[in-house]
């Protein structure tokens, strides 16, 4: 897959096993989820903003549509299904997208709260789809926000919404009502104005008339289908691709409805990859003693594991699950994980704890599941986390009038 020459390092063909150095680091500062909207209030002079993917020229208003679960790759798959949406990469089509990158772990709430906030996850603190929270000991969904924990003090940075709201810049989000009062929004993608639409059609429409509301703007929109067709089917499915058919359609909607002076942005918050269902790429945490030896918690998901050890055992269970995954997945110490530079450059003191005493990314097509404590997760056909490109990469697509 040809890369922008910028990235062509960090994403090597063949990933030696047992590296933690060949790990394709995610574009934290110059082409990540978290670059996206600083660069996008840095052209909108919010104060406090620097520009950071060089790419990108300001507009007076701004539009990022996020469509859950619709990597770089898949979209480069599927030319029939979405030929509006193909018509905007790059090379030899004629549009000028390039991939970046998500952010680790490649999961919603980790790049949701990466996108609102401008900041990696190792700054905004959800570092994954399930964490050890250290004050209790027990391990925080982060996406269904269970059990309950402060919202502003879990994540207590302003969002980007916020920033540019203050700064005089007409702010919304258009959205599913369900998502209006979740903790997830309030500290990843509050800001402004929120609106509750339940189609997607409701939504582009919507979209278009706040952009218009502002002589600067900045509206959010948000597609989930895709990302649940994926778990339930696969991205190999009739059902996947039929919502492939519609997101394309919703994009284009929108993009006939731009106001003047407006740059649409399409991206995604993580890729997705099919796994197989036998005992080779499904490896069962709960049937396997050998994994289980000294674990307290297993957190994250199958295809990005926090593992969190007994007082003690921490040294043993990594080299355990080095000898045992070495050759399919990045194995790393919570210390290497971080000087690799996997949640970001920097770890705020807070967070620090939240990331599991050992980090495991698969590379190879293989996930780690947990079919006693995680029933419905280790059931999905789709699924995500890693670094692997086609997890990893995302569009960032871009219309403008």
């Amino acid at each position: 897959m040809a890369q922008p020459a910028h990235m062509a390092s960090a994403w090597p063909d063949e990933p030696t096993p047992l590296a933690l150095g060949t790990a394709p680091v995610p574009e934290y500062g110059s082409g990540s989820l978290a670059d996206l909207l600083p660069t996008i209030a840095a052209g909108l002079d919010v104060p406090g903003f620097e520009h950071r993917i060089a790419e990108l020229t300001p507009a007076d208003r701004n539009c990022v549509f996020l469509i859950d679960g619709l990597g770089w790759e898949q979209i480069k798959a599927h030319p029939d299904e979405a030929p509006y949406l193909t018509s905007l990469l790059g090379g030899s089509r004629g549009g000028s997208g390039r991939p970046i990158t998500a952010g680790f772990p490649a999961t919603t709430a980790t790049s949701l709260a990466s996108v609102g906030t401008g900041r990696p996850p190792g700054e905004h603190g959800l570092p994954g789809y399930t964490v050890r929270d250290p004050a209790v000991g027990e391990l925080m969904n982060q996406l269904r926000w269970k059990p309950w924990t402060p919202p502003h003090v879990w994540q207590p940075y302003p969002t980007v919404f916020q920033l540019a709201d203050a700064a005089g810049v007409h702010t919304a989000q258009v959205s599913s009502p369900t998502f209006r009062e979740t903790p997830l929004t309030k500290v990843a993608l509050s800001g402004g104005t929120f609106h509750g639409r339940l189609t997607g059609e409701e939504r582009m429409d919507l979209a278009a008339e706040q952009l218009a509301a502002g002589d600067r703007s900045l509206v959010y929109t948000y597609y989930s289908e895709v990302d649940g067709s994926g778990h339930r089917f696969g991205v190999d499915s009739d059902a996947w691709r039929g919502q492939l058919m519609c997101v394309d359609r919703l994009v284009q909607r929108l993009a006939d409805q731009l106001p003047p002076r407006t740059a649409l942005y399409v991206t995604a918050d993580h890729g997705m990859i099919d796994i197989p269902f036998d005992e080779q790429s499904r490896i069962d945490f709960d049937e396997d003693w050998e994994l289980r030896a000294g674990v307290a918690l297993l957190g994250g998901e199958g295809r990005a594991r926090h593992v969190y050890a007994v007082p003690g055992a921490e040294a043993d269970v990594l080299a355990c699950w080095r000898e045992v995954l070495g050759e399919q997945f990045w194995v790393a110490s919570r210390d290497e994980a971080i000087a690799a530079g996997w949640f970001g450059p920097a770890i705020d003191e807070r967070v620090h704890g939240r990331i599991g005493d050992v980090v495991a990314a698969a590379h190879d097509d293989v996930i780690i599941t947990a079919s006693v404590n995680e029933p419905n997760e280790s059931a999905m056909v789709g699924v995500h986390g890693s670094m692997t490109p086609v997890e990893q990469l995302v569009p960032l697509l871009e219309v403008r009038t």
